[in-house]
């Protein structure tokens, strides 16, 4: 039987090359000096098949090469809020075996329900760089404030529930939102929890100022364009997304360029000054589509399926 721990040399080459790669693209953690934040929709992560190389009747066809390149990945992070991980959670624990004793993680129950899509959100963090500060949350909208968004009224909750962890690093505590948006049919199908997490926002980041905490959220809001829905949603309650995220060159999916799913993002006041004791540094995306599984002829859509159709998204701060 095939395991985790016996990687095959041509594995081992090819991790190799990608940490070289990611080298160069991801800043280094500086102790005491910076904070790696990040979101990745890792797709259906869930079971996987035990083996090195999947065959074509298998199901998943994630296997563990497939998580040895995640994990590699991952592990440039302080903390990554990862979307759409599954009730099933192999591939997540043996990821976090591949990480090693250093990393951790908290995550949801599983969303019930068709539209829910038996996902959960999770947190994966470096105990080493970060530590829980206290609070993990899931959010819901209070029943007076349904009629009471503009321009949209917001008949049901939240489908996938925004999940909001506190951490805290050196002297500074911030509060990270994850979200993953219901994609519906259309685009216009997502304006309403899309108004209904910034109001939600909008609302706590008054008391959460008031403590000198951070907050922040991040996740796959699946905004199609630019400029598009995000403008008649979180810009206007004064969410932030930084010129580093928003170049379209920072690309979110593997399949079209122009999608604009991902984001991280915080509160400015109207002088355009961030609400963050932190200093935003850079940001991008990794791009892992020529760096990992390599040697396996494999279309895009099958890249999806084993490693993602999202692209991590990243945020470095100054502490």
């Amino acid at each position: 039987m095939e395991t985790l721990t016996d990687i095959p040399t041509n594995v081992r080459i090819e991790v190799a090359e990608l940490s070289i790669d990611l080298d160069k693209k991801i800043p280094f953690k500086k102790l005491d000096k910076n904070l790696l934040i990040a979101t990745w929709n890792i797709r259906a992560f869930g079971n996987l098949t035990k083996k090195w190389k999947s065959e074509d009747d298998d199901s998943p066809k994630r296997d563990w090469h497939s998580l040895v390149c995640i994990s590699e990945i991952l592990k440039r992070f302080d903390v990554i809020a990862v979307q759409e991980v599954k009730s099933n959670l192999r591939a997540l624990r043996h990821t976090l075996k591949l990480m090693g004793d250093d990393f951790s993680m908290i995550l949801t129950d599983v969303n019930k329900g068709k539209v829910g899509n038996g996902e959960r959100m999770a947190y994966i963090f470096d105990t080493r760089r970060v530590q829980l500060s206290g609070l993990a949350c899931e959010i819901v909208v209070p029943d007076e404030w349904k009629n009471s968004i503009k321009d949209v009224s917001m008949k049901e909750q939240f489908v996938r529930s925004p999940y909001a962890v506190s951490f805290k690093t050196h002297n500074k505590t911030f509060v990270l939102v994850t979200l993953h948006i219901l994609y519906g049919k259309k685009s216009k199908d997502r304006i309403s929890e899309l108004k209904g997490i910034a109001h939600w926002m909008a609302d706590w980041a008054k008391d959460i100022n008031k403590y000198h905490q951070n907050l922040i959220t991040l996740g796959d809001f699946n905004i199609d364009k630019r400029g598009d829905l995000l403008n008649k949603t979180f810009i206007k309650k004064g969410l932030f997304i930084p010129e580093e995220l928003s170049s379209p060159e920072v690309t979110r999916s593997i399949f079209d360029e122009t999608k604009f799913y991902d984001q991280i993002a915080w509160f400015q006041n109207s002088k355009g000054i961030p609400k963050l004791n932190m200093k935003f540094k850079s940001g991008g995306n990794y791009n892992f589509s020529n760096h990992v599984l390599k040697n396996r002829g494999l279309t895009k859509t099958q890249l999806s399926w084993m490693i993602s159709d999202h692209y991590p998204l990243w945020a470095e701060f100054e502490l």
